[in-house]
């Protein structure tokens, strides 16, 4: 009896040794990534080339269309105001956002090599969501912008001078790339991952964090206190604050003339907030699900891809400043062709 005791001791001790090393060389396989596999927008073969079109031409696109609203601000004097320094800002924004989410993106189709390292994915993390939420912040400046104009017009050129204007669009880029500093520092110190393949076409957060196993309350309770109240909700009561007072004010104009011009002054940046928010509302704000995680590839390329292209459009053709300025280089680009023809 004491011997067949001794001998399953030892088949228990040797059997709990295996699995020791059995979940050590688990373990050792869950946390030696040092890349990530970027599965795309598309699986199926026959969509990859039409994919491929629409990415580049509409990357193309927004990047044409955002340099002709920083040419025609920098080359028309006139449009030296804040309204238009901000909206050169939104214009780098945009640019810079469908950079850093699509251009790994156009490359991943040109070579088939679908891998991106450790460290390029968090800084890909890291500049999309500063982007983000410098866009955010700088929308909530913008809005602010409109009910000086609109609210207190004869203090408008006091308040909004050239000074306060720096600092505002400053603070804006400063608070969305400072704010973001702590979520990379928590995805950094994520040791443990399930596999490495990323089901979206970029390296976003929400997806990365999907596949670790290790412990992420921390970060979990910084992207809802941080992230939702002050990245995300504070913005948005702020600029809906704005917005408040702005119609208060335009519907105590005697005419109807009257009110709207003043709608009319602000009704591209109505469109522009309507559209980020509602994207991101949508993208981030929905139950987790196979069937929403295609959805939000949806959302994310229409607000990586396709909003990019809109804001300059809703800026060009419901502002009279923009539509003179785009006429006069034309009518300039026309009288030289001709002289040197």
């Amino acid at each position: 009896m004491g011997f067949t005791s001794f001998i399953n001791h030892r088949e228990r001790r040797y059997t709990r040794i295996f699995q020791i090393k059995n979940k050590a060389k688990e373990m050792i396989n869950q946390t030696s990534w040092n890349y990530f596999i970027i599965q795309g927008i598309s699986d199926v073969p026959e969509h990859q080339i039409v994919t491929f079109i629409f990415i580049l031409l509409t990357y193309l696109l927004a990047l044409g269309e955002n340099l002709v609203i920083l040419l025609l601000v920098y080359m028309n004097p006139h449009l030296h105001t804040p309204m238009y320094i901000f909206l050169c800002n939104l214009a780098i924004l945009d640019v810079s956002c469908s950079t850093v989410t699509q251009h790994n993106l156009l490359a991943m189709f040109v070579t088939g090599n679908k891998k991106i390292s450790f460290y390029s994915c968090m800084s890909q993390i890291y500049f999309f969501s500063s982007l983000t939420a410098t866009e955010l912040f700088l929308l909530t400046v913008m809005s602010y912008d409109r009910y000086i104009a609109i609210c207190q017009p004869l203090h408008y050129v006091t308040v909004m001078n050239s000074e306060s204007c720096s600092a505002l669009f400053l603070v804006s880029w400063l608070m969305g790339f400072i704010a973001i500093v702590p979520y990379i520092v928590l995805l950094l110190r994520i040791s443990c991952y399930k596999c490495n393949v990323i089901n979206h076409f970029f390296c976003d957060m929400k997806p990365v964090m999907e596949l670790s196993c290790s412990d992420t309350f921390g970060l979990e309770v910084l992207i809802f206190t941080e992230g939702i109240f002050l990245l995300s909700l504070t913005p948005f009561v702020l600029t809906f604050i704005s917005y408040v007072f702005i119609i208060a004010t335009i519907m105590r104009i005697p005419t109807n003339s009257g009110r709207r011009k003043a709608f009319y002054t602000c009704s591209s940046h109505l469109m522009v907030v309507t559209l980020l928010y509602g994207t991101l509302f949508c993208q981030y704000l929905r139950p987790a699900s196979s069937d929403n995680i295609k959805s939000n590839k949806v959302f994310s390329l229409f607000n990586t891809a396709i909003v990019p292209v809109l804001n300059p459009m809703i800026y060009s053709l419901k502002n009279e400043d923009v539509k003179l300025a785009i006429k006069g280089i034309m009518t300039c680009f026309k009288t030289s062709v001709i002289k040197n023809e």
